[in-house]
């Protein structure tokens, strides 16, 4: 009996205990809730500064001082860009209010992001073997760095070029006055959709480790890979102006040149343990 108890205390310490479904459920419940209380104590604190977040942050790319802008024309005249002074308008009754509410929260979910994908991993983690979870150690760190940095990309370099092309582009007789609520939506259009794609080398890692992705086949579609990108790099970066997707795409063929070869690492990896575990494979005679 001592020994059944010590064995079931250890489970419970290693997260290994027999759920139900319901459990299951109710555990799953308990993260989310808590994700959420997470998500709006932060979107309540950006609320609370909604008028510097608005000026400094979401309104940011918009002014000439802005870092981007101010680096770019450190390096000379050829590379300075700039954004025609414009205003924004509110035409949707209580629409300031109601951006001010989706934009802290929006904001709050981003900044907490390492914590809510932390919520999300401890409760698949229990469900992994001890190899799996060695190897998937700094996940969390590496999912939520890559989230963030792809963020932080689009916000610095997608958005100012955009912004710049999409103001200074003009029709005869009409003058930009963007409503504030476009101007929020395509400024997440650049920076959300960004961070989910920098997650490619997650992605292709989990799928290298059930075998649906090779490093051969990723070098054999690498020409198909290379349009893909542009694709998304011109869906993400609605503007047509060749040099907001190219900034797009460049990090991303960079990431999936990465991919490749944590692919092949995976595999190798793989194989070294198939080799210690069964022993060399031999190559089948005919």
């Amino acid at each position: 009996m001592a020994f059944d108890r010590y064995n079931i205390d250890k489970k419970k310490k290693e997260g290994r205990e027999e759920m139900s479904f319901l459990d299951h459920l109710d555990e799953l419940r308990g993260r989310i809730i808590r994700s959420l209380v997470a998500t709006i104590l932060t979107g309540g604190v950006f609320l609370a500064f909604n008028k510097w977040l608005f000026t400094h942050i979401i309104f940011g790319p918009t002014h000439p001082d802005f870092l981007t802008y101010r680096i770019l024309c450190s390096l000379g005249e050829t590379f300075c860009l700039s954004v025609p002074a414009f205003s924004q308008q509110a035409i949707g009754f209580g629409e300031s209010f109601l951006i001010s509410i989706k934009v802290s929260f929006i904001l709050g979910f981003i900044a907490v992001f390492p914590y809510v994908f932390w919520q999300f991993w401890q409760f698949v983690r229990p469900g992994l073997h001890d190899k799996e979870r060695k190897a998937t150690r700094q996940v969390v760190f590496i999912c939520s760095s890559l989230f963030l940095a792809g963020v932080l990309f689009g916000y610095f370099v997608i958005s100012p070029f955009a912004i710049s092309f999409l103001m200074s582009y003009t029709l005869p007789g009409v003058e930009n006055i963007p409503t504030v609520s476009s101007y929020i939506s395509f400024l997440l259009m650049f920076t959300a959709p960004t961070g989910l794609v920098f997650e490619m080398p997650v992605v292709v890692y989990f799928l290298a480790r059930v075998g649906l992705v090779t490093p051969e086949f990723m070098r054999k579609y690498r020409k198909h890979a290379i349009v893909l990108i542009l694709i998304v790099a011109a869906i993400i970066t609605p503007s047509p102006d060749m040099i907001s997707q190219l900034l797009l795409g460049t990090p991303l063929y960079i990431l999936y040149e990465v991919s490749i070869r944590i692919a092949a690492r995976v595999i190798r990896k793989e194989k070294e343990r198939e080799e210690a575990e069964y022993g060399p494979i031999k190559p089948e005679q005919n």
